[in-house]
């Protein structure tokens, strides 16, 4: 998904900045590509139960208050932070994928050819603004994903998103036992999952 953001956002901006090359082909494949990620990506949510992790809690209300004062609450699987992030992505992918799909219709594809007279014109603009706001706000949130993931005391997250793992001791620092218990890694010994 990520991989997939980032040639979207690419091909979408680097021509706007002057570099010139066939983007739209790219750019709609990976749209497409991106669309059948998240829809596995809810198919295997859904098949494993785990819709309820990344509802907000009264524990996310009262971590939120801790990590405000002075006193950090460890969170369950999922921090406030993450819990609010994962919801942002989830709106801006759904925004930029329902305007994407809608103006897939403007271009030849294997499937149809173009028909730029499919909605009035007032309707388009609308759909490319809030096409290119999603946009926007995609590249404010990989900046803040990538300024949070190279962060000291955030990179064990990072180590675990490129590994499938992180320690025992940075799950003990970092996790509350009693809100998730991870299922034991089948790779290197000291693992969670």
């Amino acid at each position: 998904m990520a991989a997939c953001v980032l040639v979207l956002l690419g091909t979408g901006i680097l021509p706007a900045l002057g570099l010139k090359f066939d983007w739209v082909p790219l750019h709609w494949i990976s749209g497409l590509v991106l669309v059948a990620a998240m829809l596995l990506h809810l198919v295997r949510v859904a098949w494993r139960r785990s819709f309820a992790q990344m509802l907000p809690t009264q524990r996310d209300l009262a971590e939120l208050r801790a990590a405000l004062g002075a006193a950090p609450v460890k969170p369950g699987k999922y921090s406030v932070a993450q819990k609010a992030m994962h919801h942002m992505v989830a709106l801006l992918s759904l925004a930029a994928a329902v305007t994407g799909l809608l103006m897939m219709v403007k271009i030849d594809t294997p499937w149809w050819r173009r028909n730029p007279y499919w909605l009035e014109a007032a309707t388009w603009g609308g759909i490319y603004v809030v096409h290119g706001l999603a946009a926007l706000c995609f590249i404010s949130v990989a900046m803040l994903h990538i300024y949070f993931a190279l962060r000291p005391e955030k990179r064990c997250y990072l180590r675990a998103i490129a590994r499938g793992w992180m320690t025992r001791d940075e799950y003990r620092v970092r996790h509350d036992a009693a809100l998730w218990t991870p299922e034991p890694a089948s790779g290197p010994a000291e693992g969670h999952r």
